[in-house]
């Protein structure tokens, strides 16, 4: 007996096993999805601030216990902030969540480190030497474990994506290209470039922008300005705009005037001495009109085929965090998810029973699949008539 259509379709539609999901990485996540993806969240500034700067000061402290290189702690910072943009902060503790970043950026950089030697070294640094203990410890077996389960979450709110990128580098090359003072200038632009990571701006910005930031902002402060950076000289070289790096400078900024004590470089200078050079760069961006974040796109918000008005967006068509658009079906329909368990979610609410998120870093080839699939899965329908004939009633 063959089953019948209804049978062996889902609820949406599609016949058989469901074509899966496919999610793209997305080396660059600009400022209005950053917004989208805490108001998502639900979390306020101040209360996002305050859990992302400890986070970051969690991983420095233990990367310098551990005397782990800069890069290491650059990659478990955009590992930090990504996993904080799908998972709310309910979730976890953010000690634990910067644990397992760094954990994972071990890895990644090759700068191997079980989870029970970064938990012991978080251990003795709220302790007194008297009380150190070793990684051996069974008080680390539990939290060991955890630390495992959140590093498989890291990797799934990254993509998988192991791509990093290192501004100190070229930073270094640049400040002996214009020929900056290495004790002054070059010192500060170095130490601006990990507070940099206090900020979203490397989730941004590409390399080459976060390092010229850093190197003109550390002229300004020493008083040893380079004009070419200012005049923005050579930019397209570097593959990059005075705009960008305009907003990688004010991002610094904002953290060395609100944040100022929990940077390196921010407690060097007089806080009078930022709002200065804050004051020259919004000029220069007024003049030039800048704009305040680069790559935003505004949104239009339709309600029943007419624009909303006073504000008013329409919940359904909404874009969040958890249901981007950027990630599609392997059947060419806009799949909803960052994470395999915000999938798993999406999947319930679309009244799907199966499916499997999948990970890839070439759109192209996330293209190819969607349209061969895509094949396989349309719906093909003919009308056609038939005339019949009407039996004589009798009588």
């Amino acid at each position: 007996m063959a089953f019948a259509q209804s049978d062996i379709a889902t609820e949406n539609g599609h016949v058989g096993p469901h074509p899966s999901y496919i999610q793209l990485a997305k080396p660059y996540i600009f400022e209005q999805k950053l917004q989208e993806c805490m108001a998502a969240t639900g979390v306020t500034e101040a209360k996002e601030d305050n859990i992302r700067l400890q986070g970051v000061a969690w991983i420095d402290s233990l990367r310098k216990a551990l005397h782990l290189p800069v890069r290491t702690f650059n990659t478990a910072c955009v590992y930090y902030h990504r996993f904080r943009l799908v998972h709310v902060d309910t979730e976890y503790g953010f000690m634990d969540a910067a644990t397992a970043a760094l954990f994972t950026a071990c890895k990644i950089e090759d700068t191997l480190k079980k989870s029970r030697e970064i938990l012991c070294a978080a251990y003795n640094q709220k302790v007194t030497s008297a009380e150190h203990v070793s990684q051996d410890d069974p008080m680390f077996d539990n939290p060991s474990k955890a630390i495992v389960g959140l590093e498989r979450l890291m990797l799934e709110a990254s993509g998988f994506d192991y791509r990093s990128r290192y501004p100190q580098k070229l930073l270094l090359k640049l400040s002996k290209y214009y020929h900056l003072d290495r004790d002054t200038v070059g010192k500060t632009a170095y130490n601006m470039s990990l507070d940099l990571y206090r900020t979203f701006a490397p989730l941004k910005q590409t390399t080459s922008t976060m390092a010229i930031a850093c190197v003109e902002l550390a002229g300004r402060l020493d008083e040893q300005n380079v004009q070419e950076l200012e005049a923005g000289k050579g930019f397209k070289k570097w593959r990059t705009s005075r705009a960008e790096v305009m907003e990688t400078l004010l991002d610094l900024l904002d953290l060395y005037t609100h944040h100022r004590t929990q940077t390196t470089v921010g407690q060097e200078y007089p806080i009078e001495t930022f709002i200065a050079i804050r004051i020259t760069l919004n000029q220069e961006a007024s003049a030039n009109d800048y704009p305040r974040y680069t790559n935003s796109v505004k949104k239009r918000s339709l309600i029943n085929g007419n624009k909303a008005a006073n504000g008013t967006k329409d919940n359904k068509s909404a874009t969040s965090p958890l249901s981007p658009q950027d990630t599609l079906a392997s059947d060419g329909k806009s799949s909803v998810t960052l994470s395999p368990e915000a999938a798993a979610g999406a999947r319930v609410r679309a009244g799907l029973k199966e499916g499997t998120v999948r990970f890839m870093l070439d759109p192209e080839r996330a293209r190819d699949e969607k349209k061969i699939v895509a094949e396989y899965f349309k719906v093909e329908e003919e009308e056609y008539e038939v005339e019949v004939e009407r039996e004589k009633r009798r009588g």
